[in-house]
Protein backbone atom coordinates (compact mmCIF):
# COMPACT_ATOMS: atom_id res chain seq x y z
CA UNK A 1 0.00 0.00 0.00
CA UNK A 2 2.81 2.13 0.84
CA UNK A 3 4.64 1.48 -2.30
CA UNK A 4 1.46 2.19 -4.45
CA UNK A 5 1.13 5.56 -2.39
CA UNK A 6 4.82 6.82 -3.08
CA UNK A 7 4.43 5.44 -6.83
CA UNK A 8 1.27 7.98 -7.32
CA UNK A 9 2.75 10.96 -5.57
CA UNK A 10 6.03 10.02 -8.13
CA UNK A 11 3.80 10.41 -11.21
CA UNK A 12 1.91 13.45 -9.43
CA UNK A 13 5.24 15.11 -9.16
CA UNK A 14 6.04 13.98 -12.94
CA UNK A 15 2.84 14.92 -14.39
CA UNK A 16 2.26 18.22 -12.40
CA UNK A 17 4.58 20.25 -14.59
CA UNK A 18 2.81 19.04 -17.99
CA UNK A 19 -0.32 19.39 -16.88
CA UNK A 20 -0.88 22.30 -14.91
CA UNK A 21 -0.50 24.69 -17.46
CA UNK A 22 -2.81 23.15 -19.94
CA UNK A 23 -5.63 23.31 -16.51
CA UNK A 24 -4.40 27.12 -16.26
CA UNK A 25 -4.86 27.74 -20.21
CA UNK A 26 -8.56 25.36 -20.06
CA UNK A 27 -9.60 27.99 -17.00
CA UNK A 28 -8.87 31.26 -18.73
CA UNK A 29 -10.01 30.47 -21.48
CA UNK A 30 -13.32 29.54 -20.38
CA UNK A 31 -13.76 32.59 -18.57
CA UNK A 32 -15.37 35.48 -20.37
CA UNK A 33 -13.44 38.59 -21.28
CA UNK A 34 -14.14 41.12 -18.97
CA UNK A 35 -15.83 44.56 -20.11
CA UNK A 36 -13.13 46.60 -20.30
CA UNK A 37 -10.84 44.17 -21.79
CA UNK A 38 -13.59 43.72 -24.45
CA UNK A 39 -13.86 48.09 -25.19
CA UNK A 40 -9.95 48.01 -25.30
CA UNK A 41 -10.12 45.73 -28.26
CA UNK A 42 -12.98 47.20 -29.89
CA UNK A 43 -10.98 49.96 -29.89
CA UNK A 44 -7.61 48.92 -30.80
CA UNK A 45 -8.94 47.01 -33.42
CA UNK A 46 -11.20 48.69 -35.07
CA UNK A 47 -12.32 46.13 -37.87
CA UNK A 48 -13.55 44.09 -34.63
CA UNK A 49 -17.35 44.72 -35.07
CA UNK A 50 -16.98 44.29 -38.81
CA UNK A 51 -15.59 40.42 -38.31
CA UNK A 52 -18.01 37.96 -38.52
CA UNK A 53 -19.07 36.56 -34.94
CA UNK A 54 -17.30 32.93 -35.65
CA UNK A 55 -14.56 35.14 -36.37
CA UNK A 56 -14.86 37.40 -33.14
CA UNK A 57 -15.30 34.49 -31.00
CA UNK A 58 -11.72 32.96 -32.77
CA UNK A 59 -10.18 36.42 -31.48
CA UNK A 60 -11.26 36.53 -28.17
CA UNK A 61 -10.24 33.18 -27.58
CA UNK A 62 -6.77 33.77 -29.41
CA UNK A 63 -6.38 36.92 -27.45
CA UNK A 64 -7.14 35.46 -24.00
CA UNK A 65 -4.93 32.42 -24.45
CA UNK A 66 -2.34 34.96 -25.85
CA UNK A 67 -2.92 37.17 -22.64
CA UNK A 68 -2.55 33.99 -20.45
CA UNK A 69 1.19 32.83 -21.89
CA UNK A 70 2.72 36.07 -22.43
CA UNK A 71 5.19 38.20 -20.49
CA UNK A 72 4.86 41.81 -20.87
CA UNK A 73 7.85 43.87 -19.40
CA UNK A 74 7.73 47.67 -19.53
CA UNK A 75 10.74 49.00 -20.19
CA UNK A 76 12.66 52.84 -20.05
CA UNK A 77 9.91 53.26 -16.94
CA UNK A 78 6.35 52.70 -18.69
CA UNK A 79 3.86 51.07 -16.92
CA UNK A 80 2.54 48.47 -18.66
CA UNK A 81 -1.56 48.48 -18.59
CA UNK A 82 -4.13 46.06 -19.04
CA UNK A 83 -5.58 47.84 -22.11
CA UNK A 84 -1.90 47.91 -23.48
CA UNK A 85 -1.69 44.42 -23.20
CA UNK A 86 -5.68 43.95 -24.70
CA UNK A 87 -3.89 46.12 -27.44
CA UNK A 88 -1.13 44.41 -28.95
CA UNK A 89 -2.38 41.01 -28.42
CA UNK A 90 -5.90 41.74 -30.57
CA UNK A 91 -3.47 43.18 -33.48
CA UNK A 92 -1.21 40.00 -33.38
CA UNK A 93 -3.71 38.00 -33.33
CA UNK A 94 -5.47 39.11 -36.16
CA UNK A 95 -3.13 36.73 -37.66
CA UNK A 96 -4.00 33.92 -36.53
CA UNK A 97 -7.36 33.76 -37.56
CA UNK A 98 -8.92 30.66 -39.30
CA UNK A 99 -5.41 28.91 -39.48
CA UNK A 100 -4.56 25.95 -37.10
CA UNK A 101 -0.79 26.66 -35.44
CA UNK A 102 -0.14 27.78 -31.84
CA UNK A 103 -0.41 31.30 -30.51
CA UNK A 104 3.05 31.95 -31.43
CA UNK A 105 4.69 29.19 -29.52
CA UNK A 106 8.40 30.51 -29.61
CA UNK A 107 7.44 33.65 -28.27
CA UNK A 108 8.01 34.28 -24.51
CA UNK A 109 7.66 37.81 -23.77
CA UNK A 110 6.96 41.38 -25.26
CA UNK A 111 9.16 44.16 -24.25
CA UNK A 112 6.99 47.33 -24.45
CA UNK A 113 8.42 51.28 -24.46
CA UNK A 114 7.40 54.43 -24.31
CA UNK A 115 8.56 55.36 -28.13
CA UNK A 116 10.59 54.71 -30.49
CA UNK A 117 13.60 53.51 -28.78
CA UNK A 118 17.30 53.06 -29.52
CA UNK A 119 18.93 49.48 -29.86
CA UNK A 120 22.95 48.85 -30.45
CA UNK A 121 24.07 47.70 -33.22
CA UNK A 122 27.44 46.68 -35.07
CA UNK A 123 28.62 46.97 -38.80
CA UNK A 124 31.79 45.08 -39.95
CA UNK A 125 33.28 47.06 -43.03
CA UNK A 126 36.26 46.72 -45.10
CA UNK A 127 39.13 44.77 -43.51
CA UNK A 128 36.85 43.48 -40.55
CA UNK A 129 36.66 46.81 -38.63
CA UNK A 130 33.22 46.79 -36.70
CA UNK A 131 31.70 50.13 -35.63
CA UNK A 132 28.93 50.42 -32.96
CA UNK A 133 26.51 52.44 -33.28
CA UNK A 134 23.07 52.95 -31.84
CA UNK A 135 19.58 52.68 -34.21
CA UNK A 136 16.45 54.06 -33.64
CA UNK A 137 13.77 51.62 -34.22
CA UNK A 138 10.01 51.18 -33.75
CA UNK A 139 10.05 47.68 -33.42
CA UNK A 140 12.35 44.60 -33.10
CA UNK A 141 11.63 40.39 -33.42
CA UNK A 142 13.74 38.09 -32.47
CA UNK A 143 14.06 34.43 -32.16
CA UNK A 144 14.92 33.67 -29.05
CA UNK A 145 11.34 34.32 -27.95
CA UNK A 146 11.07 38.31 -27.65
CA UNK A 147 9.32 41.29 -29.67
CA UNK A 148 10.06 44.45 -29.12
CA UNK A 149 7.96 47.31 -29.61
CA UNK A 150 7.31 51.19 -28.89
CA UNK A 151 3.90 51.92 -27.30
CA UNK A 152 3.44 54.90 -29.39
CA UNK A 153 3.73 53.56 -32.62
CA UNK A 154 1.44 50.80 -31.58
CA UNK A 155 -1.27 53.11 -30.36
CA UNK A 156 -0.81 54.89 -33.54
CA UNK A 157 -0.99 51.94 -35.94
CA UNK A 158 -4.22 50.78 -34.07
CA UNK A 159 -6.17 53.73 -34.30
CA UNK A 160 -5.29 55.04 -38.55
CA UNK A 161 -5.69 51.33 -39.68
CA UNK A 162 -3.91 52.83 -42.70
CA UNK A 163 -1.36 50.10 -43.30
CA UNK A 164 1.44 51.33 -41.25
CA UNK A 165 0.92 48.74 -38.25
CA UNK A 166 3.82 48.07 -36.12
CA UNK A 167 2.69 45.05 -34.46
CA UNK A 168 1.40 43.52 -37.43
CA UNK A 169 4.68 43.70 -39.10
CA UNK A 170 6.96 42.59 -35.76
CA UNK A 171 4.30 39.42 -35.17
CA UNK A 172 4.76 38.73 -38.74
CA UNK A 173 8.16 38.18 -38.22
CA UNK A 174 7.19 35.62 -35.59
CA UNK A 175 5.34 33.46 -37.78
CA UNK A 176 8.36 33.98 -40.93
CA UNK A 177 10.81 32.54 -38.29
CA UNK A 178 8.68 29.70 -37.41
CA UNK A 179 9.65 28.32 -40.94
CA UNK A 180 13.27 27.94 -39.24
CA UNK A 181 14.70 31.12 -41.05
CA UNK A 182 13.33 34.59 -40.95
CA UNK A 183 13.45 34.90 -44.99
CA UNK A 184 9.78 36.16 -46.17
CA UNK A 185 8.57 32.38 -46.78
CA UNK A 186 6.98 31.16 -44.00
CA UNK A 187 5.71 27.49 -42.86
CA UNK A 188 3.62 26.93 -46.17
CA UNK A 189 2.78 23.29 -46.10
CA UNK A 190 3.53 22.06 -49.57
CA UNK A 191 6.48 22.57 -51.93
CA UNK A 192 3.39 24.03 -54.50
CA UNK A 193 2.41 26.20 -52.31
CA UNK A 194 6.12 27.20 -51.72
CA UNK A 195 6.55 27.70 -55.53
CA UNK A 196 3.63 30.09 -56.04
CA UNK A 197 5.07 32.31 -52.78
CA UNK A 198 8.34 32.33 -53.90
CA UNK A 199 7.52 33.43 -58.15
CA UNK A 200 4.96 36.00 -56.81
CA UNK A 201 7.01 37.29 -54.33
CA UNK A 202 10.22 37.83 -55.53
CA UNK A 203 8.80 39.29 -58.62
CA UNK A 204 7.02 41.65 -56.38
CA UNK A 205 10.11 42.32 -54.21
CA UNK A 206 11.84 42.85 -57.11
CA UNK A 207 9.52 45.69 -58.59
CA UNK A 208 9.42 47.36 -54.95
CA UNK A 209 13.29 47.65 -54.86
CA UNK A 210 13.23 49.13 -58.36
CA UNK A 211 10.91 51.44 -57.84
CA UNK A 212 12.37 52.65 -54.03
CA UNK A 213 15.70 53.08 -55.75
CA UNK A 214 13.98 55.05 -58.45
CA UNK A 215 12.20 57.20 -56.03
CA UNK A 216 8.99 56.63 -57.53
CA UNK A 217 5.66 56.07 -55.25
CA UNK A 218 3.13 54.18 -57.10
CA UNK A 219 2.51 51.52 -55.02
CA UNK A 220 0.78 51.21 -51.88
CA UNK A 221 3.64 48.92 -50.51
CA UNK A 222 6.19 51.01 -48.12
CA UNK A 223 9.05 51.36 -49.77
CA UNK A 224 10.77 49.59 -46.38
CA UNK A 225 9.81 46.46 -47.88
CA UNK A 226 12.54 46.86 -50.22
CA UNK A 227 15.52 46.43 -47.28
CA UNK A 228 14.58 42.23 -47.56
CA UNK A 229 12.99 39.80 -48.04
CA UNK A 230 12.14 39.33 -44.80
CA UNK A 231 10.52 43.02 -44.09
CA UNK A 232 9.10 42.60 -47.76
CA UNK A 233 6.55 40.22 -46.18
CA UNK A 234 6.19 42.03 -43.24
CA UNK A 235 5.45 44.86 -44.83
CA UNK A 236 3.07 43.32 -47.54
CA UNK A 237 1.23 42.00 -44.10
CA UNK A 238 0.64 44.88 -42.72
CA UNK A 239 -0.53 46.42 -46.35
CA UNK A 240 -3.03 43.16 -46.83
CA UNK A 241 -4.78 44.23 -43.27
CA UNK A 242 -4.71 47.59 -43.14
CA UNK A 243 -5.39 48.27 -47.13
CA UNK A 244 -6.76 45.52 -48.75
CA UNK A 245 -8.34 46.94 -51.50
CA UNK A 246 -5.62 48.83 -52.95
CA UNK A 247 -2.93 45.87 -52.29
CA UNK A 248 -5.40 43.85 -54.32
CA UNK A 249 -5.45 46.33 -57.32
CA UNK A 250 -2.19 46.57 -57.53
CA UNK A 251 -0.48 43.73 -56.93
CA UNK A 252 -3.41 40.82 -57.17
CA UNK A 253 -1.46 37.73 -57.63
CA UNK A 254 0.35 39.25 -54.18
CA UNK A 255 -2.85 39.57 -52.20
CA UNK A 256 -4.51 36.28 -53.23
CA UNK A 257 -1.01 34.64 -51.73
CA UNK A 258 -1.22 36.41 -48.44
CA UNK A 259 -5.18 35.47 -48.53
CA UNK A 260 -4.45 32.01 -48.91
CA UNK A 261 -1.85 32.05 -45.83
CA UNK A 262 -3.73 34.14 -43.71
CA UNK A 263 -7.06 32.17 -44.63
CA UNK A 264 -9.22 35.93 -44.55
CA UNK A 265 -9.97 38.78 -47.16
CA UNK A 266 -9.98 41.74 -45.21
CA UNK A 267 -12.01 43.25 -48.18
CA UNK A 268 -14.57 42.08 -46.01
CA UNK A 269 -13.87 44.26 -42.98
CA UNK A 270 -13.51 47.50 -44.60
CA UNK A 271 -15.02 49.65 -47.57
CA UNK A 272 -13.96 50.14 -50.16
CA UNK A 273 -12.11 53.68 -51.16
CA UNK A 274 -12.94 55.88 -53.63
CA UNK A 275 -12.08 55.01 -57.13
CA UNK A 276 -9.00 56.53 -56.90
CA UNK A 277 -6.92 54.44 -54.89
CA UNK A 278 -4.63 56.66 -53.71
CA UNK A 279 -1.47 54.84 -52.53
CA UNK A 280 -2.02 56.70 -49.30
CA UNK A 281 -5.38 56.96 -48.78
CA UNK A 282 -6.56 54.24 -46.37
CA UNK A 283 -9.36 52.29 -46.57
CA UNK A 284 -12.25 54.22 -44.54
CA UNK A 285 -12.57 53.88 -40.65
CA UNK A 286 -13.18 57.66 -40.33
CA UNK A 287 -10.52 60.41 -39.65
CA UNK A 288 -7.03 59.05 -39.60
CA UNK A 289 -3.68 60.47 -39.75
CA UNK A 290 -0.77 58.34 -41.33
CA UNK A 291 2.19 58.10 -38.82
CA UNK A 292 5.42 59.67 -39.64
CA UNK A 293 7.35 56.77 -39.83
CA UNK A 294 11.67 57.24 -39.54
CA UNK A 295 13.86 55.61 -41.85
CA UNK A 296 14.39 52.15 -39.54
CA UNK A 297 11.03 50.79 -38.76
CA UNK A 298 11.79 47.33 -37.60
CA UNK A 299 14.57 44.93 -37.28
CA UNK A 300 14.54 40.95 -37.49
CA UNK A 301 17.22 38.49 -37.74
CA UNK A 302 16.97 37.35 -41.38
CA UNK A 303 18.46 35.45 -43.83
CA UNK A 304 17.09 34.84 -47.52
Amino acid sequence: MDALLGLTVVALAVATPFLYPRLTLRRALARPLPPAALAALRRYVPIHDRLAPELQEQLHRLVKQFLHQKKFVGCAGLDVTDEMRVAIAGQACLLLLNRATGVFPSLRTILLYPGAFAAARQDVGPGGVVTHFRQTMLGESWQDGRVVLSWDDTERGALAWDGHNVVLHEFAHQLDSESGATNGAPYLGSSENYRNWSEVLSRDYAHLRRAAWMGSQDSVLDHYGATSPAEFFAVATETFFGKPWQLAQRHPALYDELAKYYRVDPRAWLDEPPAAFEPDHPASLGPAVSPALPANRSFAWASW
